[in-house]
């Protein structure tokens, strides 16, 4: 009742009257066998005021959705993205997906989302939040790593180097202010980098030590590149001419099939 008092009485949560059951209420969920929620997904409506810290007084939760609403403006609640979340020292350990996105929520990520063992899934996306990606979202304990939607916000800063340990299913960063930093090094990763279509806020490149086929696209020299090693691959063709292309040592370039041009060995004229 508290949550419907701090998001205005709205009508999507009419039918949350005292003295009946929640289990019944709309837009929640339970567990059959300990009629304890287990699911908040409130979506798309004429909704004012903020998300109240008693949400995280809800500690058997496993999906929490405040999504698409048109003028619930705070930070992200403290109380869900803390562990601990009452003087009592309930848990919010079962939580499995988190969406606050279409919102217009502003501050910083809470760093400590990064502490919940069982997320598959956050979605933060267009909303206002400011800051830099939590270095701590590199360190997620699993065992499953899950999804990470953070696009139309005003992220800025680098892309934490912790992220290139984990094996996230996706990523989503896209429309920020952000610098990019891709190390994929030393993998057994085999693609055809002719398509690849890079982020023009990239500023480091390490592809090295691969099984990745193909040209490097022409389009990677209109890039702000402080670094690029594209070395010990499969690749083959002419080096881009232009922009910080030729700055990088040809060790940037070597042990690959046929790579040639500045500042490797030019290439061979192939007789019609």
């Amino acid at each position: 009742m508290n949550i419907k008092m701090s998001l205005n009485n709205p009508y999507h949560l009419a039918s949350w009257v005292p003295n009946t059951d929640c289990c019944e209420w709309y837009v929640v969920k339970c567990d059959r066998n300990t009629n304890r929620i287990i699911e908040l997904t409130v979506f798309q409506g004429k909704i004012s005021g903020q998300i109240p810290s008693s949400v995280g007084d809800l500690p058997y939760l496993e999906t929490v959705v405040f999504k698409h609403l048109t003028n619930v403006t705070c930070t992200i609640p403290r109380s869900i993205t803390m562990l601990k979340l009452s003087q009592v020292g309930s848990q919010l350990t079962n939580l499995k997906y988190f969406d606050l996105s279409f919102n217009q929520f502003s501050g910083s990520i809470p760093p400590s989302l990064s502490e919940h063992k069982n997320l598959e899934s956050i979605d933060l996306s267009r909303n206002r939040l400011t800051g830099s990606i939590p270095e701590s979202f590199g360190r997620f304990p699993g065992p499953v790593i899950p999804h990470l939607f953070l696009s139309h916000n005003q992220l800025s800063g680098p892309i934490p180097k912790s992220l290139g340990a984990l094996d996230y299913g996706t990523i989503d960063f896209s429309n920020h202010g952000l610098t990019t930093f891709i190390d994929l090094s030393r993998n057994q990763f085999e693609f055809d980098l002719t398509k690849v279509k890079f982020p023009k806020s990239l500023t480091w490149l390490d592809l090295s030590h691969n099984k990745i086929f193909g040209r490097i696209p022409e389009e990677i020299k209109g890039l702000e590149l402080q670094m690029l090693n594209v070395s010990y691959n499969s690749l083959c063709g002419k080096i881009p001419y232009g922009g910080k292309m030729q700055s990088f040592d040809k060790t940037e370039y070597f042990h690959n099939k046929c790579l040639c041009g500045p500042p490797m060995a030019g290439c061979k004229k192939v007789n019609a």
